[in-house]
């Protein structure tokens, strides 16, 4: 971002000539277009791309990131998410399930499904032990249908997935003794521990070479021992946003990557690897009250000491909503109080340099884009600093 100044001035310009002021969620489309940009940029055909939705849980979104990208392929974690979007892909979209699904859950999804959506083809079920491959056998019997399972491995996580090779040789020879109801369609290995770990422990090389190695031999293991499982259209993901620069090397057993939340970059992706990403995605909400000084319940006497000692209780404002995951970016030194951190009007204090009124607002960077998104109706959309789309959120429930 250029001149942040000018940048949120102009923002606080247009919302305050919108419909309505409340609590927003913003996504400016210019700096999102120049992310995946970079994205491709840096993919160029080495690896395909795969977006992972619970970080941008919006359709018009993922659709938007779909058509720029050109990519049909997408991560879902969540089964109403699976369900909504079920029901507008089109056929030739393929989604992988990013976690193992309880059995009765994939039996509602199966049983509430509608429009065109084939299962059979587009969808790919994550599997991490014998005994829910053995579920899933019983419950494609009783539905007569064919399932695709894609197997977790544990690649230095430790959350989950097979992590020997001797239970993967259990779970593949499940799905091998079931052809008319079990389909194999790859692995997915997530290592976001990678550049997390103390190089007292482990370096990140190290650690990368071990997580790619034991990759590889999950899939010998298929190619030489399971045979008949083997196609060339098998899924070898993995990664994310803080790893995936990591898998762009020949030497990488990856042929896909799983990207979501470096598009939008919150603060918890700030990170050396993706400081060319900009972010795009903002909460704004307008300041209801403004006070000078800040008074404090119980300390009314002192506040004159307060006021003087603390530079930044020269003036106190509330704001509409807050105690969101996010970090107060805009108009700068805004400080939230903890006395009325509230999710209803938070309290925040500033020096009396400030130039905030009542009616302007706020910006805030979430921390997180999977949850915070959530919590808003619907996404603003900015273009040329203008508000350009009002897009909906995907069913939670």
């Amino acid at each position: 971002m250029n001149n942040q100044s000018t940048y949120f001035k102009q923002l606080n310009s247009t919302l305050k000539n919108y419909k309505r002021a409340i609590p927003c969620l913003l996504i400016d489309l210019d700096m999102l277009d120049e992310n995946l940009q970079l994205l491709q940029n840096s993919l160029a055909q080495k690896k395909d791309f795969r977006i992972v939705v619970k970080s941008l849980p919006c359709i018009e979104l993922i659709q938007y990131i779909m058509k720029k990208t050109a990519t049909k392929k997408l991560m879902v974690f969540h089964q109403p998410f699976l369900s909504h979007l079920s029901e507008f892909v089109e056929q030739d979209v393929d989604i992988l399930l990013g976690k193992p699904m309880p059995i009765q859950t994939v039996a509602y999804f199966y049983k509430s499904l509608k429009g065109n959506f084939n299962p059979d083809k587009q969808l790919q079920w994550l599997v991490d032990t014998a005994d829910r491959v053995r579920q899933y056998v019983d419950l494609a019997q009783s539905l007569s249908t064919k399932m695709k399972l894609n197997i977790e491995l544990d690649v230095g996580l430790h959350r989950g997935g097979i992590g020997k090779l001797s239970n993967l040789k259990k779970m593949l020879a499940i799905i091998q003794q079931h052809p008319n109801h079990l389909k194999f369609s790859g692995f997915m290995g997530y290592d976001p521990h990678i550049p997390k770990l103390p190089n007292v422990i482990i370096s990140q090389k190290k650690a990368l070479n071990k997580a790619n190695a034991f990759y590889q031999d999950c899939i010998d293991l298929v190619k030489h021992e399971f045979n008949s499982l083997w196609h060339e259209q098998l899924i070898f993901n993995g990664s994310g946003s803080p790893t995936f620069h990591l898998h762009l090397e020949n030497n990488s057993p990856l042929n896909e990557v799983a990207v979501g939340s470096c598009l939008v970059k919150p603060t918890d992706f700030d990170l050396n690897s993706l400081q060319q990403y900009q972010a795009c995605c903002f909460i704004a909400t307008p300041v209801l009250k403004q006070f000078k000084g800040t008074t404090l319940p119980g300390t009314e006497k002192f506040k004159g000491l307060l006021n003087t000692v603390n530079p930044n209780f020269k003036q106190s404002y509330f704001v509409y909503g807050g105690y969101w995951k996010a970090n107060y970016c805009y108009p700068p030194a805004l400080k939230e109080n903890s006395v009325f951190k509230s999710t209803n009007q938070t309290m925040l204090t500033t020096s009396k340099t400030n130039q905030l009124k009542v009616d302007d607002f706020v910006f805030l960077r979430p921390h997180q884009s999977e949850f915070v998104l959530l919590q808003f109706g619907n996404i603003l959309t900015l273009r040329h600093g203008a508000i350009d789309n009002d897009w909906s959120l995907l069913r939670n429930y």
